[in-house]
């Protein structure tokens, strides 16, 4: 008999999976619930939203995806980090907190439908994220704009030092 509470779950994960831009799956086992609470204060602060769910729903959940491969990651308790704003937000927020948190055990992730190992993940979590690259790009920007401003005023100082010289030769002449 199915139950009314678990088809709403697995229509949740199914539109969460489907907007999600990268999900990272993690083991939670022998987290306190105040460890749980920071985990999330810290997810929600970067838009990525952390939730429990139960294997067999997920794995419902994840029709499009390659069962075989999920499958695989779906072992004990599963907790699962949907990046919605970014790619990299998830994989940051999980590792970084796993490092303060042994307990907290990465198991895996997806971006673009590919399987990311845990060490991928990690790999992830190392690329700048949004912010960072569109300060690097402004930088970038500004560069060659600020090294155009230096040679004007060297320009502009030269041609005056000259014309003082000038000046302090004809006066001394005078």
């Amino acid at each position: 008999m199915v139950r009314p509470d678990k088809v709403a779950e697995v229509e949740l994960l199914t539109d969460k999976l489907g907007k999600a831009q990268c999900l990272v799956l993690a083991n939670f086992s022998g987290l306190t619930v105040a460890d749980m609470g920071e985990l999330r204060g810290k997810c929600r602060e970067q838009n990525v939203e952390f939730r429990v769910v139960k294997n067999r729903l997920l794995k419902r959940a994840s029709v499009g995806m390659d069962n075989a491969v999920i499958e695989q990651l779906l072992t004990g308790p599963t907790g699962v980090a949907f990046g919605l704003a970014g790619p990299v937000d998830p994989a940051k927020v999980l590792v970084e907190f796993a490092k303060g948190h042994e307990k907290l055990e990465i198991k895996g992730g997806f971006l673009d439908g590919a399987l990311l190992t845990a060490t991928q993940v990690e790999a992830l979590a190392t690329i700048p994220g949004r912010q960072e690259l569109l300060c690097m790009i402004a930088r970038g920007f500004q560069g060659p704009t600020q090294n155009f401003v230096g040679v004007l005023h060297g320009l502009m100082s030269k041609c005056v030092r000259t014309l003082d010289a000038v000046a302090k030769q004809k006066a001394e002449a005078a």
